[in-house]
């Protein structure tokens, strides 16, 4: 494979971790997307027909310093009563090349997520609630723009896809010293250790890379998750009677919310090993493109930093990547801005965010 090619197979591999999702960093609830490059090696050595590309991404991470705006909550860490999320995401992604243009791909999956809380759970001991199994379903075609056989130093792929409702968004679990007696009430648990957001979402992709010379090159990439769904009916009351002004606000119930990533950087080829660098852009906007924004949400970006490392050989790749966050803002939701205007006190929440995400992987080629 010439170094060319190796270049932008590291490219392919890097577009394979939009999760986030999986997950953002935390309790800004941004789902496992798969999202992919779905031609493993450079135009000038075309994907054979018919063949096939398989990713396996296992993505990790700990939320627990909880941010209002830019400001982080210092005192909730130092006095113990912080969420704390640990989120883990399985990703099983199969690609089919159909020729050197076009291709299609299906993402599986399989989440395990728990989070532990005072707040919860009466407020007076640390108690744990759970999440685990299939989460949303993707399928997307991808499309190179510029003919592979005439265009070998860049191009861009377009994608365009369905993410269906396969997660459940009505996993509930038990939340103790919240009835009569400190006896423990069943409920859905919070949006953001849910498997599932209940909506069916337009999936929008672009990919691209640019290559100078045989061994450095750029990559670039733009997803964003177009949700018409506007909330999934689903109690955010833990089992419990929702508030007045809760129902007022629309907060009682779950919102099904937009998604966006966006990332840029470089990769470097040494031998057999890829060394990349770049920026990562992740957020859950406070209004949806299409649809209503009601329901509650914790909409919120985060800028990471995101270094990588690739090892190749010829039919198999491995890889990790750990976004490292930078800046983590917690936005006001829509809930929040009428809860201000109905009490006439500011109103803005919080969220939980995680220091960084470890995402380690494996490709096949067949």
């Amino acid at each position: 494979m010439k170094t060319t090619s190796k270049i932008f197979f590291a490219i392919c591999l890097l577009t394979f971790i939009i999760q986030s999702n999986i997950y953002a960093q935390g309790c800004v609830a941004i789902r496992s997307t798969g999202g992919l490059c779905s031609m493993d090696e450079h135009p000038d050595s075309l994907a054979p027909q018919g063949s096939w590309l398989f990713n396996s991404n296992s993505r990790y991470f700990k939320s627990f310093r909880h941010f209002i705006g830019k400001q982080e909550q210092f005192q909730r860490v130092a006095l113990g009563t912080n969420v704390i999320n640990h989120s883990y995401t399985q990703d099983l992604t199969l690609t089919r090349n159909f020729n050197n243009r076009w291709s299609l791909a299906l993402d599986v999956p399989i989440i395990y997520n728990e989070r532990s809380s005072l707040y919860e759970h009466g407020g007076a001991q640390r108690q744990s609630t759970y999440a685990f199994g299939i989460g949303d379903v993707s399928l997307t075609g991808y499309v190179w723009i510029f003919d592979p056989k005439k265009v070998h130093k860049g191009n861009v792929q377009l994608g365009l896809g369905l993410k269906l409702p396969t997660g459940n968004d009505n996993v509930q679990s038990y939340f103790y010293n919240v009835g009569p007696g400190g006896s423990k009430r069943l409920g859905p648990v919070d949006q953001s250790i849910q498997l599932g957001d209940g909506g069916t979402g337009i999936i929008t992709e672009a990919n691209a890379y640019y290559n100078f010379n045989h061994q450095f090159g750029l990559y670039g990439m733009f997803y964003y998750l177009i949700s018409p769904t506007d909330v999934n009916g689903i109690s955010t009351a833990r089992g419990g009677t929702p508030s007045a002004t809760a129902i007022a606000v629309t907060s009682d119930v779950m919102s099904v919310p937009d998604q966006a990533l966006v990332r840029i950087g470089g990769s470097i080829a040494v031998d057999h090993f890829d060394f990349s660098a770049g920026i990562r852009y992740e957020a859950q906007p406070v209004h949806d493109l299409i649809g209503g924004s009601d329901g509650f949400r914790r909409p919120g970006r985060i800028f990471s930093g995101e270094p990588g490392v690739t090892f190749r050989t010829k039919k198999v790749s491995l890889y990790a990547i750990v976004p490292i966050a930078i800046i983590r803002d917690r936005t006001q939701s829509e809930p929040d801005l009428r809860t201000t205007q109905l009490t006439g006190v500011a109103t803005h929440g919080d969220a939980a965010f995680a220091d960084y995400a470890v995402n380690i992987g494996v490709s096949f080629k067949f």
